[in-house]
């Protein structure tokens, strides 16, 4: 046996650059992996954006900057200034690659996801290419040759990423699926790690390498090479044998390297959270290729053809991921990030020390909680599985701030190199010095006790959902959770069929067609099971979980659940009151009870309470000069009607939202004392004058007032709200109003109105306040005219044949543009921002105002005969969701 290996060199000028800074983005892709994991238990967020996160994310930046570091350690060569900066290119290339390819593909832009494909695979080709020329120009160590494994997945990743791009173009055919799983995941990921753990697994374990270690590597990259290149070429061609041949070769490159490495665990077993999270993903890792090539064995002899495998790698991909993958990349940091930050034996020892903190606990917890995800096992179940998982990953996150920052802070009080120690002994580079290992017995109680918290948890979920694990009897008498299969189309913004009941108790399969000749859809679920998006004439097998309540599923793709595309699972023999355990709320996406009642309730009565706003907007005076507009405007709450049967808490100025229209000619002076008689601080920015914000647009709190005077120099009609933060939610909930500045020479009209567009993001229940996460998610409920949803329905805006009409228009926001138009009428004058686009016309017309949030204008029409003439927005989503009304005209 030879000495074991030494640790990779501190970064002297050998290696300086390649970390600690050009790792960063590995934590921030880890951290996205988190948000949107959490995301996904409650918004309908698909499993591959996790998947690729994680995948294309943090382990590809990581394999790009570590494998160039193992490559100058193992190849004894150094790092140039040249080195350097191409580095800085290629993770550059390669992180706005991966960006843009998630992008593209989440927005369905093919475009954006082929150049993000083709700046990801230039990065990867360029770095595989610098190793060539590296193993070529230097001096081979021992295990040199394993630098190849590098190169041998760069170019699988080629292969691998390029056919991600056709996919995203709208060909998700299984087998091309299966394929590019192959090469990204066993291709690129598998063989970067097979070629690393041969010299970092006995370093990590602070033991010997095998005699037989370097050999077994060279031995071992054809098999894995050549398999994942076989078995990838099965999946393309759909045929299930050479799938499990070239899996079997794949195993047979493992086996040889795991020889080594068991041989290497038996000198000295794992202790260090490093060496166990290593340890466990190399078990995932295995495992799941095993399950993969024995399903396609048996899919091929049981002739159920290959949709079935394809099933069955879906469900092992997101283990190989948060298994394999996440438990590789985190441990391998917990070992690498000390070592590299350097210091000395001391600092070095205090980061290690940190990194182990509870080391056997979140691994024992992590694991046996993917474990339990694995079980069939009630959807309930495995969401708490999953978030016991998600917790004892992303405590890495934390773990690994502390470290370093305890690490920075030994290295700060260690003696300047040269200088001796408090122990005596001189600074000196060279293997990890052993950290203080916790007792035997402490390592054990934490494992018990990681194990204590995944039993008891799932204990816990259990007794909250009995039926879903077979427990207790169900109505149905369905004890051993039989399974229902129901087929689904989908085509015509619906799903066929769109009810389906089911026996409390029973597992739900549905097996969902695209039947439409043009659009994309998908079904997601509000417990959280989220199906695959579907190109026309594709299929895909969703297991919903156990059923024990009604649930709602929908497609998610943008508008269509709007469109009426929702699906109702009834489960039979419930309590009408009982609610799905696993979905955050029964309407997750639909924003609450609010959303089930607003487009409904659009047709029904306003209740006898109703009063319009006023929207005639009176002449002035004639001008003997500038006047002074002394106005008193008091901030309340009130709960109103927002649309017929809806009520909202709004923040308001004088009892009303919008508030007050304020109208005066320029040059005149406007004195307004803002009084707040709120339940918070609130403020006022009227955009008609032109003044430093620091006082006037200040905060004031309860039961303060503040005068804001400002002179108006120019005419227009100007918004005015509420500028406290957030401002979203102070001008969505009503805090908002117009500002009507005429021109001394206007001319005159019979009629004036003034409609302000704002939108409603109604709260959870009926009188709520408003919901600031669907302003995030930029998704109003209600957009209406002077705030409330078809007012001039139910009270038309009288006018009469042959008058001239002037309509002012605002659109206060805060997302929706607005286009102002009259159905039955055209303009002859349109006035936007400030300038005129048309002057009464004689012989040209218009036929819609456009203007973006906080923009204003005026048109100007008359009607040629009598009868109902409805205005609305012409975005017509919208004009749907309340921005409609009508002018009466009489003869």
């Amino acid at each position: 046996m030879t000495p074991h290996l030494a640790a990779p060199p501190a970064p002297t000028t050998r290696n300086r650059g390649f970390w600690p800074m050009r790792d960063i983005p590995t934590p921030v892709w880890l951290l996205l992996t988190v948000v949107v994991a959490l995301a996904h238990r409650t918004l309908p967020v698909p499993s591959w954006l996790m998947i690729h996160l994680l995948l294309l994310g943090a382990v590809t930046h990581a394999i790009l900057v570590w494998s160039q570091y193992f490559s100058f350690a193992l190849l004894r060569s150094r790092a140039t200034d040249a080195d350097r900066r191409t580095q800085s290119i290629r993770l550059i290339l390669s992180n706005a690659g991966a960006a843009a390819v998630i992008v593209g593909v989440v927005a369905s832009v093919w475009a954006v996801t082929v150049i993000g494909a083709a700046a990801l695979v230039t990065a990867v080709a360029w770095h595989g290419v610098s190793l060539v020329r590296r193993v070529r120009g230097s001096m081979r160590g021992r295990f040199g040759h394993t630098i190849w494994y590098y190169v041998a997945s760069a170019g699988l990743l080629a292969l691998g990423a390029g056919l991600g791009a056709w996919l995203a173009r709208g060909d998700g055919s299984a087998n091309l699926v299966l394929a590019h799983a192959l090469l990204n995941v066993l291709g690129w990921i598998g063989i970067t790690v097979a070629g690393t753990v041969v010299t970092l697994w006995p370093t990590i374990l602070r033991t010997r390498a095998a005699e037989t270690a370097a050999p077994h590597a060279a031995r071992a990259l054809p098999a894995l090479a050549a398999g994942v290149v076989v078995a990838a070429a099965g999946a393309v061609f759909a045929q299930l044998l050479v799938i499990a041949l070239g899996l079997a070769a794949y195993l047979v490159g493992l086996v040889i390297i795991g020889v080594t490495l068991f041989r290497a665990a038996r000198q000295k077993a794992p202790r260090s959270f490093a060496a166990l999270s290593v340890g466990m993903a190399l078990l995932w890792w295995a495992g799941s290729v095993v399950t993969i090539a024995v399903g396609a064995v048996a899919v091929f002899l049981a002739g159920t053809g290959f949709e079935a495998l394809a099933g069955l790698v879906d469900q092992t991909v997101p283990y190989l991921a948060a298994g394999f993958a996440a438990q590789v990349l985190i441990g391998a940091l917990s070992y690498l990030i000390p070592v590299v930050l350097g210091g000395g034996p001391g600092p070095v020892r205090a980061g290690t020390t940190a990194f182990d903190v509870a080391g056997p606990l979140r691994v024992t917890v992590a694991n046996a909680a993917l474990a339990v995800c694995a079980l069939p096992v009630s959807s309930l179940i495995r969401v708490v599985a999953s978030i016991l998982y998600l917790i004892a990953t992303a405590s890495f996150l934390v773990v690994m701030w502390r470290a370093m920052r305890a690490q920075r802070r030994a290295k700060a009080e260690a003696p300047r190199p040269g200088a001796v120690a408090r122990d005596g002994a001189e600074r000196r580079r060279g293997p990890i010095p052993p950290e203080g290992e916790q007792p035997r017995g402490r390592r054990a109680g934490q494992a018990v006790a990681g194990l204590l918290v995944v039993m008891l948890t799932t204990a816990g979920a259990a007794a909250a959902d009995p039926i879903g694990l077979g427990w207790g009897a169900a109505p149905t008498g369905a004890a051993d959770a039989p399974m229902q299969t129901v087929q689904v189309e989908a085509a015509d913004m619906r799903f066929t069929p769109d009810r389906i009941e089911v026996p409390t108790g029973t597992r739900l399969v549905i097996e969902v067609t695209n039947t439409d000749d043009e659009q994309v859809h998908d079904l997601v679920f509000a417990n959280g099971i989220t199906g695959e998006r579907l190109a026309p004439g594709e299929s895909d097998t969703i297991d919903v979980g156990v059923i024990t309540a009604d649930l709602e599923g929908w497609c998610s793709i943008v508008g269509h659940k709007q469109m009426g595309m929702t699906l109702q699972i009834v489960a039979t023999g419930a309590s009408s009151d009982t609610a799905d355990p696993d979905a955050a709320e029964p309407d997750a996406d639909a924003h609450g009870d609010h959303a089930a009642q607003a487009m409904p309730g659009m047709d029904a009565e306003p209740g006898a309470d109703f009063t319009p706003f006023g929207a005639e907007l009176e002449p002035l005076p004639e001008s003997d000069g500038p006047r002074t507009h002394e106005v008193t405007l008091t901030v309340t709450d009130e709960e109103r009607e927002v649309a017929p049967g809806i009520t909202q808490t709004l923040w308001t100025y004088n009892g009303s939202a919008p508030g007050p229209v304020l109208h005066g000619r320029v040059g005149d002076e406007f004195v307004i004392t803002l009084e707040n008689d709120g339940s918070m601080g609130h403020s006022i920015d009227f955009h008609a004058g032109s003044l430093a914000p620091d006082e006037p647009m200040r905060t004031i709190a309860p039961g303060e007032s503040l005068t804001y005077t400002f002179t108006a120099t120019r005419a227009g009609i100007w918004m005015y709200h509420c500028s406290t933060m957030p401002m979203t939610a102070h001008i969505a909930n009503g805090m908002y109003g117009a500002v009507v500045i005429e021109p001394d020479d206007m001319a005159p009209v019979d009629r004036s109105y003034v409609l302000v567009q704002g939108e409603y993001y109604l709260g959870d229940h009926d009188g709520g306040e408003v919901d600031v996460d669907k302003i995030a998610a930029r998704d109003p409920d209600l957009v209406t005219f002077n705030g409330y949803a078809n007012q001039y329905d139910h009270a038309p805006l009288p006018a009469e044949v042959g008058e001239r009409v002037r309509v002012w228009v605002l659109d206060a926001g805060l997302e929706r543009p607005s286009s102002f138009h009259v159905i039955g009428g055209q303009f002859d004058t349109v006035w936007a921002e400030g300038a005129y686009l048309l002057d009464h016309s004689p012989d040209t017309g218009s036929q819609a105002l456009g203007l973006q949030p906080a923009q204003g204008g005026f048109v100007e029409l008359s009607f040629p005969e009598p009868g109902t003439y409805p205005f609305v927005s012409h975005y017509m989503i919208d004009a749907e969701r309340g921005a409609h009304g009508l002018f009466d005209v009489t003869g």
